[in-house]
């Protein structure tokens, strides 16, 4: 899939897109499959699909703990590509493997994309892989049609950001913040420069996450960026308050992309 050309088309009916994410094999596999039903009800424009691991190093401590029980239920990587088949069959939003390099280096590049492909997905997104170990996945990717989405940091340099940017496909992935996934990042602080940064290194369209949790951050990023990810933030509502809370945090996504 092209992906750009994708996020380009449904920026004509909306100021920005929303990218949601799942940890497959939690709570379990039906919970996902009524988190993805609620998804395509709110019209979500992408999705992650993330495939647990033992030391998830990017995520915080709600996804921590959500890989951790999602292993301690059994779930398998063959659960996971046949979780990811059925759902791309299933739901017309692109879909994006989530994951670390350790699985990815377990199964080989080319078994990796090539089971990727299969199941139908966009593309991938591996946060603990230096662009210079990519090696012959950039090349495996593109002979699968896969798009490999590339990582800006805070911390990188602006020459490395230019480094990264020049390898971006479909869209990069701007972490808004310093730190892990789930704790509030005030968008206030900051975050035009930093994206203005990001913007600077890469002209493929750009997705910022980390803390963004609710409605008025998603209105905040507008003019900042084209996608804002929301991660944690729905699986604490799922947590807390079942399908129906997180049912009424989508909904108040969804509006706040127009």
């Amino acid at each position: 899939m092209n992906l750009r050309t994708y996020i380009q088309s449904r920026l004509g009916s909306r100021k920005i897109l929303l990218m949601t994410h799942v940890i497959v094999g939690y709570p379990s596999l039906d919970v996902n499959w009524r988190m993805l039903e609620q998804m395509e009800r709110a019209d979500v424009d992408l999705v992650e699909l993330q495939m647990p691991f033992s030391e998830p190093i990017a995520d915080g401590p709600v996804f921590a703990r959500a890989n951790q029980e999602a292993l301690k239920q059994g779930l398998s990587v063959d659960e996971y590509f046949d979780f990811m088949g059925r759902a791309t069959e299933r739901f017309g939003f692109p879909h994006l493997m989530m994951g670390y390099y350790n699985t990815v280096f377990r199964l080989t590049h080319r078994t990796f994309c090539e089971r990727l492909s299969r199941c139908g997905a966009a593309g991938f997104i591996i946060p603990d892989l230096p662009i210079e170990e990519y090696h012959d996945l950039s090349r495996l990717s593109d002979e699968h049609g896969l798009n490999p989405i590339a990582l800006f940091t805070p911390t990188n340099s602006d020459a490395r950001l230019a480094e990264i940017g020049r390898r971006g496909q479909g869209f990069v992935y701007g972490v808004a913040r310093r730190g892990v996934t789930g704790k509030r990042t005030d968008l206030k602080a900051g975050i035009d420069a930093l994206a203005a940064r990001y913007r600077a290194a890469s002209d493929v369209p750009l997705a910022l996450g980390f803390g963004i949790a609710g409605g008025n951050d998603v209105r905040q990023l507008h003019g900042s960026c084209e996608i804002a990810i929301v991660g944690s933030a729905l699986l604490e509502r799922w947590e807390s308050g079942g399908e129906e809370a997180y049912t009424e945090l989508l909904d108040e996504l969804q509006n706040a992309r127009c």
